[in-house]
């Protein structure tokens, strides 16, 4: 007998409990051991057979219960199931966003009661129900994490769309714009072919104008010579009848004159034979006169067809080129768009560098004024300049190298050093009196021994250290600055003490310059007085440089000649040690020539990087590259680039050609240290 238990707590009446413990009870058990399923005729909800049969028998059994009514009725505690479920579906709130969870539980409770009463059947059906809720679990999770996908994907999506929307706005500009240009270049052919057709029906029209002309004039000429002879005729007639009348008016011999008469007829009718014979030989040829017009005529026709049908073809030929200009374009358009989608794809936002309006100290005012004129890559050191010098302010210590040969001497140090915390101002206040320090010297000593001698001196052997580490780590922030950056490179040996010497000497020619061009002696001078000082300070850069220097001057497009301009505000410098832009760009061209040049040089050299290169060849290259280069200057270049001391170096013709090598990545990068410029102009290439 089946026992059925409900669980405590189940919320049901005992009468019901007890009735459903007779209906099982009373139920009647098949062969096989099957217990019988409740009538599916009776009234109610109708209960489906989950079960699959296993045997014909079990068909067969299945098949009489279904031929044989049972008189029962619903139990009362499947009504009791049915209440409760009803009961507790209506108490639920479903218009919150977990009501499907909500309309799940009475359901889990119910099935729960089933669990706890069919003691036999428990372990299947609690692992029923535990797939059920591992996997409504696993659901739940995947959900969970699909939301935030499922937001980022209507962004992205919508984002795209706009996107392509405005591509497709742009593309379609285009092509009304191209498709416009072709109309405009197909009237303009049609209008050629007009014209063209005109002209040829013009010169049809003169052609024949010409020939009726012609015809015309030759019929009046033979009319001419027609009427000619009759009038010779009858004054031949006249006078022989008035010789025959009268013969002795002329007091001469009858005879002889019919003698004359008949030998003048002979000679008019050889005469006439002759004229005969021109006018079979000569008919068609028509006066030099009309033909040299007529000639003239037709080569100016001829010319205006030519020049037409040379316009016709220069036609044709853009309107080609335009149609392959038109699929090239068509061709990048398709290029750059699946470029667009392959970097809209992989590509990060750019940033919103209005952020760091409110990070940084100074507010918005402060921030605009540091990101003016500056990409990216440059905001992002301005950035970090920023909050380096905030961490920079909350070190008290900084600890010490140690002795190791990779050690700057000025910093060679064991234990803790105080960060003196000077401000900016004072940092390069303090480098700008090392500089005019140094260049009073006679450098005998190394800059880094120099710089620490200097800090000795001002600050005392006791806080020299503490002053080095402090202006080291100040310096190797702060790269936007010039006075830091560059003294900076000095120190770790990046760059030459002549290229700043060198810099500062460039600037005070220019100003001196200047100051003599000023004949007032008022501080102004005009842009047309610029542009020549500029030119003759450097002879050698090209125009478009002069041009940029002269705009970073002040120059516009809109501005004349005659402007006048206070140069002395080109070379004023903050209390930071920033340039003006005059200088900055002096600056930069200065780095690009030396870039340029070097590049020239290899490949002048015709080498990669990692070849070997030889003295004789370097030389040849930068006498080739450079012919102005003096000797003292180019061994200077060569002493360098191979690290020799130049009483060492071999004379020209001297050298072997396996002697002295060096990498030439090395040689450049030596070379990229000193101040390098060009000394003069190729021979193929006159100086600007």
């Amino acid at each position: 007998m089946l026992a059925v238990r409900l669980p405590e707590g189940h919320g049901l009446p005992e009468a019901a409990v007890l009735q459903l413990r007779d209906h099982f009870e009373s139920c009647q058990f098949s062969i096989g051991g099957h217990l019988s399923p409740w009538p599916t005729y009776t009234s109610g909800q109708t209960i489906l057979h989950n079960r699959k049969p296993c045997s014909y028998d079990y068909r067969k059994r299945a098949g009489s219960w279904q031929q044989q009514p049972l008189g029962t009725t619903k139990p009362r505690y499947l009504e009791q199931l049915e209440n409760y479920l009803r009961k507790e579906l209506l108490l639920l709130d479903l218009s919150t966003d977990s009501a499907q969870e909500l309309r799940l539980q009475p359901y889990r409770e119910i099935f729960e009661f089933f669990i706890e009463d069919f003691k036999t059947y428990k372990p299947l059906l609690s692992s029923i129900k535990n797939a059920y809720e591992v996997m409504l679990a696993h659901q739940r999770e995947k959900i969970r994490a699909l939301e935030p996908l499922k937001a980022k994907l209507v962004t992205v999506n919508e984002d795209c769309n706009e996107r392509i929307l405005a591509m497709r706005a742009e593309e379609r500009y285009e092509i009304s714009m191209l498709k416009k240009e072709k109309m405009n270049l197909l009237k303009l052919i049609d209008k050629k072919n007009e014209e063209k057709i005109s002209l040829q029906s013009e010169v049809s029209k003169l052609r024949k104008n010409l020939a009726e002309e012609y015809l015309h004039y030759l019929s009046e000429r033979d009319a001419r010579k027609i009427l000619i002879a009759d009038l010779n005729e009858l004054r031949y007639q006249r006078e022989d009848m008035s010789l025959a009348q009268s013969p002795g008016i002329w007091g001469e011999d009858p005879v002889k004159l019919t003698l004359a008469l008949k030998m003048t007829r002979q000679d008019l009718t050889r005469t006439q034979m002759e004229l005969n014979t021109m006018k079979a030989n000569f008919g068609d040829v028509v006066p030099r006169r009309d033909f040299e017009m007529q000639e003239k005529t037709n080569k100016d026709l001829q010319e205006q067809l030519d020049s037409l049908r040379g316009d016709y073809e220069e036609v044709c030929k853009e309107h080609e080129i335009l149609l392959q200009l038109h699929m090239t374009t068509l061709k990048e358009r398709d290029q750059f768009y699946s470029e667009l989608q392959e970097i809209q794809r992989t590509s990060t936002p750019r940033p919103d560098w209005t952020k760091c309006e409110g990070v940084v100290a100074g507010g918005p005012d402060r921030w605009q004024m540091l990101a003016e004129g500056k990409n990216s890559d440059q905001l992002v050191d301005v950035l970090l300049e920023e909050i380096g010098e905030g961490l920079l302010r909350e070190k008290d210590f900084f600890p010490g190298l140690g002795y190791g040969e990779a050690i700057p001497s000025f910093l060679r140090f064991d234990g803790t050093v105080e960060n003196k915390k000077p401000t900016k101002k004072d940092v390069v206040n303090l480098l700008k009196d090392a500089w005019k320090e140094r260049l009073v010297e006679e450098q005998k000593e190394k800059f880094p021994d120099f710089f620490f001698n200097f800090l000795e001196n001002r600050f005392g052997p006791g806080d020299a250290m503490a002053w080095a580490y402090t202006i080291f780590e100040n310096i190797k922030l702060f790269r936007s600055n010039e006075v830091m950056s560059q003294f900076y490179a000095l120190l770790m040996g990046k760059r030459s003490e002549s290229v700043y010497i060198k810099q500062k000497e460039t600037v005070v020619q220019l100003l001196k310059e200047m100051t003599n061009a000023d004949s007032q002696n008022e501080g102004l001078i005009t842009m047309e007085n610029l542009s020549t000082v500029l030119k003759s300070t450097f002879p050698f850069k090209r125009e478009e440089r002069i041009q940029q220097l002269m705009e970073a001057g002040g120059w516009h497009s809109n501005s004349s000649n005659a402007d006048l301009l206070n140069y002395h505000s080109l070379f004023i410098e903050d209390e930071e040690g920033q340039s003006m832009p005059f200088v900055q760009k002096l600056w930069e061209q200065y780095m690009d020539e030396k870039d340029e040049y070097l590049q020239e040089l290899k490949q002048e050299l015709g080498l990669e990087l990692h070849d070997k290169v030889t003295l004789p060849k370097v030389r040849e290259a930068l006498m080739n590259i450079d012919p102005g280069l003096d000797k003292q200057t180019l061994n200077s270049y060569l002493s360098q680039a191979f690290q020799l001391p130049v009483t060492e170096l071999p004379e020209e013709g001297e050298e072997k050609e396996e002697g002295i090598v060096e990498q030439l990545q090395i040689a450049l990068e030596q070379l990229q240290m000193i101040d390098l410029r060009r000394m003069g102009a190729r021979e193929q290439e006159p100086a600007s």
